[in-house]
C-alpha cells in the first residue's frame, strides 16, 4: 500500500516520542490519516478506533498510557473527521455515505499496519462510534487477538418516545435532501467548546477537558460539530442490524461509565451478556470518556485492558 507523510500535531497531542503520521487512500478513493507510536520491545500494537468527532491527537495521552504498559499504538482519522477527507461542503457536519464505508477505512488501516510491519499481535481498542465500527470489523474477521471497548455505540441513547421521531425525522430529512442538516439540538460548534465543564457528559477530569479544549482552539481544522440527519439514520440502521447478529468469536472486555449519558447502556449490557466469555466492567461514577476520566477511574481501565491483552498475547 502507498503511504505518504501526513502532519501530526505533536504540540497538542502530548503523546510519546516518535509518533509518525501517514496519509492513506481507501478502496473508494477517500484520503484518511493514520498515526502510530512504536517503541523497541513492544509486545504488540493496539489499533485504536476513535469515536464520532474525534481525531488522532485526542489519543496522544492514551498512546502514552498504552506504551507504559508495553504496547505500540496506531490511531485513525475516520473519513469525515479529523483532517481526513471531509464529505460535505460544510465541514462541521458529521456525515458518512453508508456506515459500511467505515470498513473501507478499517481495511486501509490494517493494510498500513502490516505494510509498516508494526509489532504483532494486533489488538483492538474502540471507543463510542469506534465501538460500532469495531464490532462490525470483528464480525468481518479483523486480524486481532482480542478486543476492548469503551462506551461502545451499540445503540444511541434516547427516550422510547423520541426513537420513532428520530427514525422519521432522519428518514424524511434524507429523502428531502436535508441529510446534511444538523440533527435537532446539535450545531456547528464542537461540543467541548460549547458545553460547560460543570455539566459536560464526557469526563469529570478538568485537566482532560482543558486538554481537549486546547486541541480545538489551537487546531480548529480537527473540529467537528453535530451529526447530520443522514448520519443519524445510517447509525441507527447499523446499530439495529448489529444487534440482530451473534457475538463474534473473539475475547472481549468492555468498560462502561456508570453515569453514561450518550450511548445506549441496555444495548451494551445485552451484547455483553450474550458474548461468550466476554467481560463487562462498570466504572462507578464514570462518564462517557472512561479513557479520559479522573486518574482514579482511568488508571484501572488501562490496567484492565492491557492485562486482558497480555492474557491473549
Amino acid at each position: 500500500m502507498r503511504l505518504s507523510p501526513a502532519p501530526l500535531y505533536h504540540e497538542v497531542a502530548d503523546g510519546p516520542e516518535g509518533g509518525v503520521a501517514h496519509w492513506a487512500e481507501t478502496s473508494d478513493g477517500v484520503r484518511i490519516r493514520l498515526a502510530h507510536w512504536v517503541h523497541e520491545g513492544a509486545k504488540g500494537t493496539v489499533l485504536l478506533f476513535p469515536g464520532r468527532t474525534e481525531y488522532i491527537e485526542k489519543y496522544g495521552r492514551a498512546a502514552s498510557d498504552l506504551r507504559a504498559r508495553g504496547f505500540a499504538t496506531m490511531i485513525i482519522d475516520w473519513r469525515g473527521q479529523g483532517i481526513a477527507d471531509r464529505l460535505t461542503e460544510d465541514r462541521a457536519v458529521g456525515h458518512v455515505g453508508e456506515f459500511g464505508d467505515y470498513q473501507r477505512d478499517v481495511a486501509a488501516m490494517v493494510d498500513a499496519a502490516q505494510a509498516l510491519d508494526l509489532p504483532k499481535p494486533f489488538f483492538l481498542l474502540a471507543h463510542s462510534m469506534g465501538g460500532c465500527i469495531g464490532l462490525r470489523a470483528l464480525m468481518g474477521g479483523l486480524p486481532v487477538k482480542a478486543a476492548a471497548f469503551s462506551g461502545p455505540m451499540w445503540g444511541i441513547q434516547m427516550s422510547a418516545a423520541m426513537r420513532p421521531t428520530a427514525w422519521a425525522l432522519s428518514w424524511v430529512g434524507r429523502k428531502a435532501g436535508a441529510g446534511t442538516s444538523f440533527t435537532p439540538g446539535t450545531k456547528a460548534l464542537t461540543y467541548v467548546l460549547d458545553a460547560d465543564f460543570e455539566c459536560n457528559n464526557l469526563t469529570h477530569d478538568r485537566d482532560m477537558w482543558e486538554y481537549m479544549q486546547v486541541q480545538m482552539r489551537e487546531r480548529p481544522d480537527l473540529a467537528l460539530g453535530g451529526p447530520g440527519l443522514h448520519w443519524l439514520h445510517e447509525a441507527m440502521n447499523e446499530t439495529r442490524a448489529l444487534a440482530k447478529l451473534p457475538a463474534p468469536d473473539y475475547p472481549c472486555i468492555t468498560f462502561l461509565g456508570g453515569d453514561e449519558k450518550i450511548v445506549d447502556t441496555p444495548a451494551i449490557h445485552k451484547r455483553m451478556e450474550n458474548w461468550p466469555g466476554g467481560e463487562l466492567h462498570i466504572v462507578k461514577g464514570g462518564e462517557h470518556e472512561v479513557l479520559m476520566e479522573l486518574p482514579e477511574m482511568r488508571t484501572p481501565v488501562y490496567d484492565g485492558i492491557c492485562a486482558f491483552f497480555d492474557r491473549h498475547l
